[in-house]
């Protein structure tokens, strides 16, 4: 059982990606990204469910057989003909009741086990096959963890996907934290309040339907906190673009209106359209934004996940 820790983020991760042998040819795919950055700041849990069914290695690989393109359920059969959709959906469904501490997962592209998508699906004829599949041990992750950032590896080489997924690993993370210590409502509010802008940046819509959401707490709070960390997760899966980060930025850029001198007032708003236009990356405001917080200090805007939403250490607003 990996239990919630509030002083350690665990996340879970595909066995091949931290460099244990555990593939089909006896190799693996270690991560640089996940093994050299990542752990630095997270505990890294490794799984290999076609390892823990008894499969061994090296061993026969595994082919999703089946239709696939119309949502069929597929089949997960290796190359001497043995069926293990079973023995993988079973032990999907026993990992997941036990992830509860988890804060995120990353899976193994391609895998037929581990893919989130577009894992091949060869036709039962053995004629043809289509990049449709999610892997079976990943979609019953899928199933009973809907609020789980999940990721491939592959995808965490796009800087914007990566930076995504690392928010939402903290995000959820955080909001592991609040449920830990106790929900109230105050506390609910509090956390809603941090994420304003955050939320703004990834998809307005929830952030203003989330605020209505929690308007009334005189009673059901559990009810309405489950049904704000599943939008709020929601909302942030949505990545964020360079328009979208302009107007959060500009919201923030209001706060300082009457500190700002002449001269500093345009350097930030030149520091922003230069982000906009795709002169400068997001970190560049952000930092500018920073000093000028710490110059002029604001309680609200101190809070704000937005500002830090992950270490600084991971470089990951450097590409965005």
């Amino acid at each position: 059982m990996y239990k919630f820790d509030p002083k350690v983020i665990r996340v879970g991760i595909s066995g091949c990606l931290i460099g244990q042998k555990v593939r089909f040819d006896g190799g693996h795919k270690r991560s640089d990204f996940c093994t050299n950055q990542l752990a630095k700041h997270v505990e890294l849990v490794p799984f290999c469910p076609e390892m823990a069914i008894g499969l061994g290695t090296p061993r026969p690989s595994i082919r999703l057989i089946g239709q696939g393109e119309n949502g069929e359920q597929v089949i997960a059969q290796t190359a001497k003909g043995q069926d293990v959709t079973e023995a993988l959906r079973d032990y999907g469904k026993k990992m997941s009741a036990q992830f509860s501490g988890l804060s995120g997962y990353v899976l193994c592209a391609k895998s037929p086990s581990c893919g989130m998508e577009r894992v091949r699906v060869y036709h039962e004829s053995g004629k043809g096959n289509a990049k449709v599949g999610v892997g079976i041990y990943t979609a019953e992750l899928m199933k009973a963890l809907p609020l789980l950032p999940l990721e491939e590896d592959g995808r965490l080489n796009d800087d914007i996907l990566r930076e995504n997924f690392v928010t939402r690993i903290f995000a959820l993370h955080d909001w592991q934290c609040l449920c830990h210590e106790g929900l109230t409502r105050a506390g609910l509010i509090a956390f809603h309040s941090r994420y304003k802008y955050l939320l703004m940046a990834h998809h307005r819509e929830s952030y203003q339907a989330l605020g209505k959401l929690l308007a009334d707490l005189s009673s059901e709070v559990e009810a309405k906190a489950d049904a704000y960390i599943a939008g709020l997760m929601s909302a942030l899966a949505k990545p964020v673009t360079r328009k979208e980060h302009t107007n959060v930025l500009q919201h923030l850029q209001g706060y300082f209106k009457r500190d700002l001198h002449s001269r500093q007032r345009q350097e930030l708003a030149h520091t922003i359209d230069q982000y906009r236009n795709g002169m400068l990356p997001l970190l560049a405001p952000i930092t500018l934004l920073r000093h000028y917080l710490n110059e002029f200090p604001n309680d609200y805007l101190q809070q704000q996940v937005y500002l830090n939403p992950h270490p600084e250490a991971l470089r990951l607003r450097y590409g965005i």
